[in-house]
């Protein structure tokens, strides 16, 4: 009861020490690229805050397994180093001992991840849809701040406006550029209003002039119109019932066998078994020589979780280009590393019982001989 009283509390305390390290630089990466898509104009600057939130949420499972993974390898480490584990293994407990309260202390961690990665991360991706094509289906008057020139989406259409003060759909004192092969026109209105037709987005301008040029003949055309309508945009998502599979639920996906979702299910299943395995991996991997005061096996657990989750990656992939089923792809990936711990385990087992606590049984036995 000692020994895993003792290990598990170690343990609770490197993870959450961990989790905060590891939230805090994932969110300050996170919050400076979610003002470079505001500032870019690819979302709102309203919605900064609420699309930060739902990124960190749909990666929240790939942190806890990393948290979970360097909190046992930096506990059974210092164990290691402080010589801890030399004492326990010379009272008779094997490292595979180390497997039940270390899974006994992770196993609501794994649960969380598996519930976010099968549940919350289709969630997350359908409001990060839903933010985007709302953005999208705003009118370019509401998106352009006053006296700044923006382009349209094909980069043939220069618009500048002054906002009213009204709903946000109406503006004065309107400028169009428009590039259409030799044709340059350049449109001005002393106000112009948004009119949504189906999916397009018109620009209806009142009491204005156009003036088009030809850049082959030099010929220039000036006219003048009391109402001008002009398309600025199309929807940018012509459904939102029409997602891409990650923001599928997981039981549609299981009952769509396509290779595209198919593979999305194999990301998120491994999610899951990737967390598990890496806690198993753990274990052998904190082994270190306590006479070098060295972080060597940390780095080296940490490349393991890099190649890992590229392997998790390439399953994906592989799955949806049709390579592999979902089976053989967790039968070989997380079947593979689960058999890789355990080997790992034993090996580090059978040098433990060499070089660790058979080594003082041996010696009683020579001085009674």
């Amino acid at each position: 009861m000692l020994f895993d009283s003792s290990l598990r509390a170690d343990l609770a305390r490197s993870f959450g020490a961990t989790l905060v390290v590891i939230l805090t630089i994932v969110l300050t990466m996170m919050l400076i690229r979610t003002l470079g898509l505001a500032a870019g104009g690819r979302i709102a600057p309203q919605d900064v805050v609420l699309l930060l939130g739902y990124t960190a949420l749909g990666h929240l499972p790939t942190m806890l397994a990393l948290s979970l993974f360097v909190a046992v390898v930096a506990t059974l480490g210092r164990m290691y180093r402080d010589s801890e584990m030399t004492i326990w293994f010379s009272s008779g407990v094997g490292l595979s001992r180390f497997v039940r309260p270390v899974l006994r202390t992770t196993w609501p961690v794994l649960l969380v991840i598996g519930l976010l990665a099968l549940f919350v991360w289709p969630w997350m991706n359908q409001r990060v849809a839903e933010l985007k094509e709302r953005f999208e289906r705003r009118s370019d008057l509401s998106r352009v701040v006053p006296g700044q020139f923006q382009t349209s989406n094909d980069g043939k259409r220069v618009f500048f406006i002054e906002r009213d003060a009204g709903d946000g759909r109406t503006g004065r004192n309107v400028f169009i550029l428009t590039s259409s092969g030799n044709v340059e026109s350049v449109t001005s209105a002393r106000s112009g209003r948004i009119e949504l037709d189906g999916d397009d987005r018109f620009l209806v301008l009142d009491r204005g002039q156009r003036n088009e040029r030809d850049a082959v003949t030099g010929a220039k055309t000036l006219s003048r119109f009391e109402s001008y309508r002009v398309l600025v945009g199309e929807r940018a998502l012509s459904s939102i019932e029409e997602l891409p599979p990650r923001a599928k639920r997981s039981i549609e996906l299981l009952f769509d066998p396509a290779p595209k979702n198919q593979g999305e299910l194999v990301w998120r299943l491994g999610l899951l078994f990737g967390g598990a395995n890496l806690v198993l991996l753990a274990i052998p991997l904190s082994a270190s020589n306590p006479r070098r005061a060295s972080n060597w096996n940390l780095l080296i657990a940490l490349l393991a979780f890099v190649v890992y989750y590229n392997l998790i990656n390439l399953s994906q992939a592989w799955v949806a280009a049709g390579k592999l089923g979902l089976g053989s792809a967790l039968l070989l990936f997380h079947g593979g590393a689960f058999m890789l711990a355990l080997g790992l385990l034993w090996w580090r087992e059978q040098g433990a019982r060499r070089f660790g606590w058979r080594r003082p049984v041996r010696a009683t036995r020579a001085a009674k001989a």
